[in-house]
């Protein structure tokens, strides 16, 4: 997989913290970095309000296969494409490389069900949403 296949990109910059012992960036922090793409996307593309809006998307399932190493200091371009966008339903796929580079550092697969911040029950997604999505597809 390359960067080609991945329609919009964000560049995060690694922390200090993100380093383990091991002098990379520990595998918990791929997930940050998934969550961190697909907000930031939501936010600013798709008009989430995740402070007062009425939907909201919870992680129902996330998964990373590693290909190698990214570490502090640097930064890591994440990508993001949609692979399944149902109603209530979005599966992302997020390509992470080092800054730069054309090597995938991590594959994610990430999956959010939009559902009623009151009673937390799956709804369709907002429109704004899903036109968002719809050009991640």
């Amino acid at each position: 997989m390359d960067r080609s296949e991945f329609p919009h990109f964000l560049a995060i910059g690694t922390r200090w913290k993100d380093n383990d012992v091991y002098g990379h960036v520990n595998n918990v922090e791929y997930y940050s970095f998934f969550d961190t793409v697909i907000n930031d996307f939501l936010i600013r593309e798709g008009g989430l309000d995740i402070h007062s809006g009425t939907a909201i998307g919870l992680c129902v399932e996330s998964q990373c296969t590693f290909k190698q190493s990214l570490a502090f200091p640097g930064s890591v371009d994440a990508g993001l494409r949609v692979a399944k966008l149902g109603n209530s339903s979005v599966t992302y796929e997020i390509g992470l490389f080092p800054a730069g580079s054309p090597d995938l550092a991590a594959l994610g697969r990430f999956v959010h069900v939009f559902v009623a911040r009151t009673d937390r029950r799956p709804v369709p997604m907002p429109k704004a949403i899903r036109t968002a999505l719809e050009g991640l597809a």
